[in-house]
């Protein structure tokens, strides 16, 4: 793909830079805020070479790029300048443009995408290193198994600090001093308030109570946090002279937001994170038949959508808080049953392009579990084949659900994942390799039956 036509065709079609309120992107798509959708030609779009397919949902409108994304993306900016999709301008056109649901899947969206692949590469070198110790080649004790955790870990110890910096270039506030209110909830002096007590252990501030709590590796404290201090930010940026700025802006900002989110915010985000997971894994755990039908059924459906960015959060806080996590499972359970459904194409096919694209798609997924090349190329325009994919992840999902797999990283289904799924004995792993089988398995079979020898690539 000529990255630089491309941003230049799909600006002149989406309705000019003065139609987009918002950019940005995630793994695979080019994500916008349009002040009006009708002046998008989604034809004329499709038809541009590289993309895959255009979806006009959740408050947004997505266009499929690929791995690529970020090459186009960058282009696209030099054409219509830095426009994060929390700017001021996107902030005033979202109540009216997405609705508050889209607005929350934009948000969340935005938030977690930059962080994806550090979470990722943490939670395989995570596992790697319990298969290394598992197999012998490593000691717990040992000074390199120590430095390789230390590393591994550290993305979920520092997650605030980290979720500060992107909640702040969502909701429009300074990034620096955001991350200074996550780095400040982390501080050894902070940590040690709470003594041998831990969560719960309670302190005063201004001769105003306040409970302690331990917010490393926690999502939701600061990201409320950010959201809250996104208004006062921009409000002292309105108030104070420019010739205060640099020192009185940063001064009230520190001095505020801190004691507000350690004796309000902070609190209720850990008691709502919380709940809201439990409620979750209390669903898993009353019916994790069910969950892993639903799931690993409807995952790819989510993708399609483009909001599975919902539950992501999720996942996270329970691989950051209780080190395993039940529903990243199930997502692996719709990668391979999308790996089985391509690979049914490819026997049963005679096209060449149909059968390349399958293959394509087959060697994707198994590297970097990115699905959605395949769902709009190949499952969306068949209804058979996307309900094979369907019928394979849940049958997988079930399985992985009866026998409790869990995963010790939030990661996305591949073969180069595997090791997340490394846990105290054996049969975590053995099961887990069971369940992706069923998945690939019943996807490829149904999807052979459903094929058509004569069958071709629906192109856009």
């Amino acid at each position: 793909m000529n990255y630089e036509k491309g941003a230049k065709e799909i600006l002149e079609n989406i309705g000019g830079k003065e139609n987009i309120a918002g950019m940005t992107h995630c793994a695979t798509r080019l994500r916008f805020n349009l002040r009006d959708t009708s002046k998008a030609d989604t034809a004329a779009i499709e038809a541009v070479d590289g993309v895959v397919n255009v979806i006009n949902k959740a408050g947004q409108y997505q266009i499929l790029i690929g791995t690529n994304v970020p090459k186009l993306y960058n282009q696209m900016e030099n054409l219509v300048g830095p426009k994060e999709a929390g700017s001021k301008d996107s902030a005033n056109n979202s109540g009216s443009s997405q609705g508050i649901i889209g607005t929350i899947f934009s948000a969340i969206s935005s938030i977690f995408a930059p962080l994806l692949p550090a979470l990722a590469g943490s939670g395989i070198l995570r596992g790697l290193l319990l298969l290394f110790v598992q197999l012998g080649w490593l000691s717990e004790t040992n000074g390199t198994y120590q430095i390789l955790s230390a590393a591994s870990m550290t993305v979920f110890y520092f997650l605030p600090v980290l979720l500060a910096i992107t909640s702040a270039r969502r909701f429009g506030a300074d990034m620096f001093l955001s991350a200074l209110i996550g780095a400040a909830l982390l501080h050894p002096d902070y940590i040690a308030l709470m003594g041998d007590i831990g969560n719960g252990a309670t302190t005063s501030f201004l001769g105003i109570p306040a409970v302690l709590m331990n917010y490393n590796s926690t999502v939701v404290p600061i990201i409320l946090s950010i959201l809250i201090f996104s208004y006062l930010y921009k409000w002292l940026d309105r108030v104070i002279p420019e010739t205060l700025k640099l020192v009185v802006l940063p001064l009230i900002s520190i001095a505020v937001m801190v004691p507000v989110t350690i004796i309000v915010i902070g609190p209720l985000g850990v008691y709502g994170g919380e709940i809201i997971a439990s409620a979750v894994n209390w669903l898993i755990a009353r019916s994790s038949i069910l969950a892993g039908i639903v799931v690993g059924g409807g995952w790819s459906v989510l993708v399609s959508l483009g909001i599975h960015w919902a539950v992501n959060p999720i996942m996270i806080n329970n691989i950051a808080t209780s080190g395993i996590d039940y529903i990243v499972p199930f997502t692996f359970a719709c990668n391979f049953a999308t790996i089985g459904t391509a690979l049914g194409v490819f026997f049963k096919a005679q096209d060449r392009d149909i059968k390349n694209f399958s293959m394509t798609g087959i060697v994707t997924i198994a590297l970097s579990a990115i699905i959605e090349p395949t769902v709009f190329g190949l499952l969306v325009k068949n209804k058979k084949l996307f309900l094979s994919q369907i019928i394979g992840g849940a049958v997988g999902g079930a399985y992985l659900g009866l026998t409790n797999v869990y995963t010790n990283a939030f990661v996305f289904g591949s073969v180069t994942t595997f090791p997340a799924f490394v846990g105290d004995t054996s049969a975590n792993f053995i099961n887990a390799m069971i369940g992706l089988l069923i998945s690939l398995i019943v996807g490829a079979m149904i999807a052979y039956f459903v094929t058509k020898k004569e069958e071709r690539l629906v192109k856009n």
